[in-house]
């Protein structure tokens, strides 16, 4: 089936996330060439006079931050890139979020700029999404807050351009944006890039899959020629290769072993789950953790739903998708870390770059369509040594997909049952015996009234401690039934027909591969758009449009195919009625 679009009205900006399990670093030198494998990133707390950080001939205010941070000892990234970039040299490298990548380019870049009192900003730093340019910048500033004459400025989309104008009138050293921010302030001339002598392409690879490749050599272009450039990327495909070949001169590489890192602290499960039976499942994993969980899901439309549904039951919740203003995002990631938000519905691009410590439980609530995503959002648990737990919900489709994911992370992901009424129960009795216990330990200012209470409920009114102790658990419990009592029997149904399934099919599994074609096909309706090669549009143009245009993830996108005056586009079959309407008005490329 083809369906026809008639198109009209873009906006780029976001596209397809990517993260992969980040390491730690061993250091082996080749020539031009450092190999590193990794560690966990270890930060020592307390002011040691012993700072590894002062072999690289710092100054203090560099130092005295760091000590601040609690940093000790930099970590093997950081002792094979900083040398290189503070005399100078390009780099390539391959590194991710967790190995202490961004101060590896950042100090340096920071002892350079130490004396620097031109207004016109010095460097520039790309990244993919909003949320890593703020985290970018944020570190920038933390890392020369003890030189007040050092300022960072970040530019990206859905923020006010008058406030970033006016930042950038005044003296800055470094600007840390996304692209299509970058080029709007470049082409209204808000942007003075004439004294750029340092270009950090950050998360390299992660604009590309957004199909930013276009806008990244047109702001190149316009940098002056003589500039240090540093390029740092989670996977070096051949398309980040050329990129280094064509504009780096002679750089310094480090490349990073792939060795699994925090996902080794973090206990990976899945179970299995019917489409209409999600939200009921969901439900019960939250009874039994419910403080400090991200449910990742495909589209914005379904985090509104889900949240409301959670709402209703009880939780607090709040959401996170492209449509969310960024003062709305921040305020959001910051009630989250105090504890004033228990639970985030998000959907992959949004949630880039977030860091919440105290996030114990990330819920796959849709299948995660690759390693990289799949990985990204699992890494929001387990953040800077503590344990979590990864929940993937899998619906009988999905199960091959299920063991190619086991196969490409290297990692039995454990299966578990959708929680039953009976376990339920025991967790709610269970943790009511602990707050009572609790509250009988502390100390309460109110212990006098309490007293008081007591004593007058046992004299006037002839109640012993036990009818008493019977009165406060049922104030405590409320009018509404404390056990659960629903019909349970599809989850013992569904879990039966599960394994028996799976063991049946268990020596069928090399042929998943040819029935993944088939999956897509039956999964996916074609869509027919009135733009192709002679309007000079290319598969990234697309996948961007649509991304940005809709409520569509750019892995959920099938099979692309450009003629010269059409294009063809697999997309999911099940679209909402709103999507449909918006792929009618996309346009691409103006």
């Amino acid at each position: 089936m083809v369906l026809k679009i008639d198109n009209s009205s873009l906006d780029s900006e976001q596209g397809k996330s990517q993260n992969e399990d980040a390491s730690l670093l061993e250091l082996k030198k080749l020539d031009n060439k450092k190999e590193i494998e990794s560690q966990p990133l270890e930060v020592s707390k307390g002011n040691d006079n012993e700072n590894g950080f002062r072999d690289f001939g710092f100054n203090q205010s560099i130092l005295n931050s760091l000590t601040n941070k609690g940093y000790k000892n930099p970590t093997p990234i950081q002792k094979a890139a900083i040398p290189e970039l503070m005399l100078g040299r390009d780099l390539l490298g391959q590194a991710q979020t967790g190995t202490g990548k961004t101060a590896a380019f950042a100090l340096p870049l920071i002892e350079k700029l130490a004396d620097n009192n031109e207004l016109n900003a010095k460097v520039l730093v790309m990244t993919p999404t909003r949320e890593l340019a703020t985290q970018v910048a944020e570190s920038f500033k933390s890392y020369s807050s003890e030189s007040s004459n050092f300022k960072t400025v970040a530019i990206y989309g859905g923020t006010d351009y008058r406030n970033q104008i006016s930042a950038l009138k005044r003296k800055v050293d470094v600007v840390v944006g996304t692209p299509g921010r970058i080029m709007d302030h470049i082409r209204q001339g808000t942007f003075k890039i004439k004294d750029i002598n340092c270009l950090v392409l950050d998360e390299a690879d992660e604009m590309l899959n957004m199909g930013f490749l276009e806008d990244i050599e047109w702001i190149i272009d316009q940098l002056p020629e003589n500039k240090q450039m540093v390029l740092f990327s989670a996977t070096m495909p051949s398309e980040i290769r050329n990129i280094a070949k064509k504009y780096l001169n002679d750089p310094a590489e480090i490349s990073i072993k792939s060795v699994k890192k925090e996902t080794q602290l973090i206990s990976q499960k899945f179970l299995y789950v019917q489409r209409h039976h999600k939200l009921d499942a969901l439900k019960r994993i939250l009874e039994l953790n419910n403080e400090g969980v991200i449910i990742f899901v495909r589209t914005k439309l379904l985090t509104t739903s889900i949240a409301e549904a959670l709402e209703n039951s009880g939780h607090t919740v709040a959401v996170l998708n492209g449509d969310i203003p960024q003062n709305q995002r921040e305020n959001t990631v910051d009630r989250l870390k105090k504890g004033f938000i228990n639970i985030l519905v998000a959907t992959d691009v949004a949630a880039r770059g977030l860091d919440v410590e105290r996030i114990k439980l990330v819920v796959n609530y849709d299948f995660p369509f690759d390693k990289e995503t799949y990985t990204h959002r699992i890494g929001r648990t387990g953040r800077a040594g503590r344990s979590g737990e990864a929940i993937l919900f899998v619906n009988q489709r999905e199960k091959h997909f299920l063991r190619n994911l086991e196969n490409s992370t290297r990692t039995k992901i454990e299966e578990i049952n959708i929680p039953s009424n009976k376990t339920i129960n025991e967790k709610r009795m269970e943790k009511l015996i602990e707050n009572v216990n609790e509250s009988s330990l502390a100390k309460d200012e109110n212990e006098a009234l309490i007293i008081d209470v007591v004593d007058n409920l046992k004299e006037n009114y002839s109640m012993d401690d036990s009818n008493i102790a019977m009165a406060a658990i049922n104030l405590v419990i409320g009018n509404k039934s404390f056990f659960v009592n629903e019909d349970d029997s599809w989850i013992h149904k569904q879990n039966n027909t599960d394994r028996n399934r799976s063991n049946r099919n268990s020596n069928n599994r090399m042929r998943n591969s040819n029935r993944r074609t088939n999956y897509q096909n039956d999964s996916f309706e074609t869509y027919k758009f009135n733009f192709g090669k002679f309007d000079g549009v290319r598969v990234a143009n697309i996948i961007s449009s649509i991304c940005n245009s809709t409520n569509i993830n750019g892995r959920s996108i099938g099979k692309i195919q450009i003629f010269n005056d059409y294009s063809l586009v697999d997309l999911p079959r099940d679209l909402h009625r709103e999507t449909k309407n918006k792929l009618k008005k996309i346009k691409v490329r103006n």
